[in-house]
Formats: structure tokens, sequence, C-alpha cells
């Protein structure tokens, strides 16, 4: 299983303002340049993670983009879901009868547990964990 690079570099833009988060906001154009997002691909992100309410926009001389909520209440989870969709290891978790063997396949709650551990260490991850330190 591999993240999109969308999701990616929307972790990349909230991690950029997570540790800039006492300066308030910053314009795309300088969340691009310094975390290596093309422009094009940021505008789109913003426009997500802003409906997802991770992000806060507005236009103008004063304008740019923020954390809509404090660095430790967003989780890596919320970020990537916000991009991706719900994170499933293998169709069959979240519909068994999707897998050939049903009720006895003996990797379904292998799949199972391992999707629930990401999701939890995910969710448990916040962006003001990750800028502590910093």
């Amino acid at each position: 299983m591999q993240i999109t690079r969308q999701a990616d570099y929307a972790v990349r833009a909230v991690l950029y303002l997570a540790e800039i988060n006492g300066d308030g906001r910053a314009p795309t154009s300088k969340i691009a340049g310094e975390m290596k997002i093309p422009p094009s691909f940021l505008a789109k992100i913003v426009s997500q993670l802003s409906v997802a309410g991770v992000l806060a926009t507005s236009r103008g001389a004063r304008g740019g983009v923020a954390l809509a909520r404090a660095p430790g209440e967003i989780s890596l989870l919320e970020v990537i879901e916000a991009i991706d969709g719900p994170i499933t290891l293998n169709e069959c978790v979240p519909d068994r009868s999707a897998c050939a063997f049903g009720k006895d396949c003996p990797v379904h709650s292998v799949w199972c547990q391992a999707q629930a551990d990401l999701v939890a260490r995910l969710q448990q991850t916040s962006f003001g964990s990750l800028t502590n330190g910093h």
C-alpha cells in the first residue's frame, strides 16, 4: 500500500503550516516553494483540505492559507483521508464478500488487524506531535 503523491503533498503542506503556526497564514507560493510541491497541485490540495475543515483560506493582500485548528487537533489520518478517502489495505476488509474465499480466507483477519493498526497509528499522530522539537 502506498499513499498517493497528492496525499504526501497534503501532509507536507499541513506540516509546513503547523511549523509556522505562530506566524499564522502563508501564501501558497511560499508553501509550494518550501515544501517542493507543484503550485497547480497545491491549489487543488488546499481546496480539498479547506472543504475538509483542515485549512482556512483567505484572499487579498493579507490572504493566504492557515490551519483551521491547532496542529495538535489535526491527525495524519484526517489529512490523508481528506485527499485519498478511507484507507483500505485490501478490498475484502470493508466487504468480505469481495474475497473469493469468503469466510474461509485465512488472511482476512490479518488484513483487518493490519488496517486497524495503521488507522489507529495515523489517528494518534497529530501535526502538533510532529512539530514538537523542531
